[in-house]
């Protein structure tokens, strides 16, 4: 496979980007949510819950965006499938960022970058072979 085609990069990027905003919106906004308020949950626990948030934040923003082109059906099922494996990976590099530099579950204004960072490039190769193999974007 040639993993040299600028063009496939480019889109890749592009379609990896929208992941990570649909991703880190769920992720992000329970992490907040759980710093903000007092509970008994774990960090793990937390971490759990905003991975699957994450998960399902990035299926419906991807499908939203999908809705331009097909049917709500297609759009979802699209999103469920193309993705999904790109936003795990993704999910998975965030928060074992944010376990690794701050213990987990806790935002700062320091490891959020560090956090979009690994949730970009993590799944990024794997969103260009899969473009590159198949032709086939979510975007």
């Amino acid at each position: 496979m040639n993993w040299k085609c600028k063009k496939t990069w480019k889109q890749a990027r592009i379609n990896t980007l929208w992941c990570l905003l649909g991703c880190s919106i769920g992720d992000f906004g329970t992490i907040y949510y759980f710093q903000k308020i007092d509970h008994s949950w774990s960090n793990y626990e937390v971490m759990g819950l905003a991975i699957i948030n994450g998960l399902l934040t990035s299926i419906i923003l991807e499908t939203i965006i999908l809705l331009k082109q097909m049917d709500f059906y297609s759009s979802l099922k699209t999103a469920l499938g193309m993705s999904f494996i790109s936003m795990i990976g993704m999910e998975i590099a965030m928060n074992a960022t944010d376990l690794l530099l701050t213990g987990g579950a806790m935002l700062t204004w320091w490891v959020v970058p560090i956090m979009l960072l690994a949730g970009f490039y993590t799944p990024l190769p794997y969103n260009y072979w899969r473009l590159k193999k198949y032709n086939v974007s979510c975007h």
